[in-house]
C-alpha cells in the first residue's frame, strides 16, 4: 500500500521560502527509506546526520527521538509510526549544524495499492521554492 505523507519545511540554515511537498512513499519504508526520500525530494547530499522526532514540538523535553545511528531507524516503518505520533507530530531533522527542520503528516489522501509502472517513493506535488542545501556564496 502507498500512503501520501506531506513534508514541509519549518526551519533551516538557508530557507528564506516556504516549501513543501506531497511524497508517495510504500507503507512499508523504514524511516531510513523516508529519510532518503526526503532528501532526493530537496536534492540534498546524503552527508550529514538525522533524526526523527515524534511530540508536539520538535524541541519539547518529553519528544521521542529515533537517531539515525539508532537500530529503531531501520525497523519502525511508515505504517507503525504513524499511530505513535497520533495527537503529536513527526519531525525529521537534518544536518544539526544547518538545522533543516520538516514536519512530516499523512495526506487526507487514502492509501491506495502500488501502480506496477510507477517507481515509488515519488514527490507528487511541490510548491515554494526548494531550499538550496550549499547555496553558492560567491553569487
Amino acid at each position: 500500500m502507498i500512503e501520501t505523507l506531506k513534508i514541509k519545511l519549518l526551519e533551516g540554515m538557508h530557507a528564506y521560502n516556504e516549501w513543501e511537498c506531497a511524497l508517495e512513499i510504500p507503507i512499508d519504508y523504514s524511516l531510513d527509506e523516508l529519510h532518503q526520500a526526503i532528501l532526493y525530494a530537496v536534492d540534498f547530499d546524503n552527508d550529514h546526520m538525522y533524526e526523527f522526532c515524534i511530540g508536539n514540538s520538535y524541541y519539547s523535553r518529553s519528544a521521542q527521538r529515533i537517531a539515525c545511528n539508532e537500530d529503531k531507524v531501520t525497523q519502525e516503518t511508515i505504517d507503525s509510526i504513524f499511530p505513535q505520533a497520533k495527537g503529536k507530530k513527526l519531525y525529521y531533522m537534518f544536518d544539526y549544524g544547518d538545522s533543516w527542520l520538516f514536519q512530516i503528516s499523512k495526506s487526507r489522501k487514502k492509501r491506495f495499492s502500488e501502480k506496477s509502472d510507477i517507481f515509488y517513493p515519488r514527490v507528487v506535488v511541490e510548491s515554494g521554492i526548494k531550499p538550496e542545501q550549499y547555496p553558492d556564496w560567491d553569487e
